[in-house]
């Protein structure tokens, strides 16, 4: 069954925290749209007492016998659809599943949307809307897919984050690009984008060093896109996901802790994922069902000792997190040493590995 998580309330000594204290200054030129080449090419950041430039190549320098690394596998499908609703364009972007089969998803236009339309992607193949809900949010059935994942193979577009601009729209390139090469399965709108540097040969030389490779799966919402739009933090509301971890996985991530090895987490959609699945001492359960944590600074964190991630859009829920595990003065020192060291960020940037830091 799946926990529902929240963080500790958010505070410094005398105040709480507010949107505000996560902001920083972002040249757009410091925005990758395009991924290094080879994958493993891309520059890592380590953030411990000091601040080490690296490649993400030398992670199996940084790694230790006995670790676990832990992957994403989910597998992002093409949740992006263009269609009209009595002659007027409208686009999808899907976001979750339901159980019985409808999908949550979010329109553009949303006003020219009401409950009861019908919404033409194909002759044979088109979607009811069933719900309207808040902030461009739909619920819809689709007719004419038998296999949804193979009719969106057809007519559905790759969903890239916003601040990849494509005028001409998605390439093949980021087809490949935009997917991890252990994907497995089906059901992410959004790629685990820490996974995105990782070569079949990087993986081998990891397992070579005796890390051992774990994979869990958390199919990425397109929420992970959506800004903050409250003043306190404590007031905003995450999306949830749907994740699962296996009961062979959830044991031998305890072994591992139990030896005396650290939990690396590649990319903050694993470490939410364990977070949710570990009690207050740290042992991570079988899970399968949706998360909603939402991870802020005073967080007490219980199954990741260390994190790769990439670089993060300012007041994003995704830099709350990283200031979570390692400090706010501190990320915010490392993300200044990045942009001035000219780093790649967001989806198709560079990386980061940061060694977690308690009661900062």
């Amino acid at each position: 069954m799946g926990r529902f998580l929240t963080a500790m309330p958010a505070t410094t000594a005398d105040r709480e925290l507010t949107t505000d204290d996560f902001d920083f200054d972002l040249p757009p030129e410091h925005i990758a749209t395009e991924p290094a080449r080879p994958r493993d090419a891309a520059r890592l950041l380590e953030v411990g007492d000091a601040f080490t430039d690296r490649q993400v190549r030398d992670l199996p320098t940084i790694l230790r016998s006995g670790d676990a690394l832990v992957l994403n596998n989910t597998r992002v499908i093409p949740a992006r659809l263009r269609g009209r609703r009595r002659g007027a364009k409208v686009e999808i972007t899907l976001h979750k599943a339901e159980t019985d089969g409808r999908w949550r998803a979010f329109a553009r236009p949303a006003r020219k949307l009401s409950a009861g339309d019908t919404i033409d992607f194909a002759e044979d193949f088109t979607a009811l809307v069933e719900e309207k809900g808040v902030g461009g949010e739909v619920v819809l059935s689709f007719a004419g897919a038998s296999d949804l994942f193979s009719t969106l193979a057809q007519y559905g577009e790759m969903p890239l984050p916003p601040y990849i601009g494509r005028p001409n729209g998605v390439t093949d390139t980021d087809n490949d690009d935009y997917q991890t090469v252990y994907a497995e399965r089906d059901g992410a709108v959004a790629a685990p984008t820490a996974g995105l540097h990782f070569t079949d040969c990087l993986l081998e030389n990891i397992r070579q060093a005796g890390v051992e490779i774990i994979t869990v799966t958390l199919h990425v919402g397109a929420g992970t896109f959506l800004p903050v739009k409250v003043d306190r933090i404590a007031n905003h509301r995450m999306h949830s996901e749907w994740g699962e971890i296996m009961e062979d996985t959830a044991a031998r991530l305890n072994a591992v802790r139990f030896r005396g090895g650290r939990i690396v987490a590649a990319g903050t959609t694993s470490l939410r994922l364990l977070e949710s699945a570990a009690d207050q001492n740290g042992m991570v359960h079988p899970f399968r069902g949706d998360t909603d944590i939402f991870i802020t600074p005073g967080y007490r964190f219980r199954a990741v000792d260390a994190l790769m991630t990439n670089f993060h859009l300012p007041r994003s829920t995704l830099f709350m997190l990283v200031t979570a595990f390692c400090g706010l003065d501190r990320m915010k020192a490392a993300y200044t040493h990045a942009i001035e060291s000219g780093y790649r960020f967001y989806s198709y940037g560079d990386s980061s590995f940061l060694h977690r830091v308690d009661n900062e």
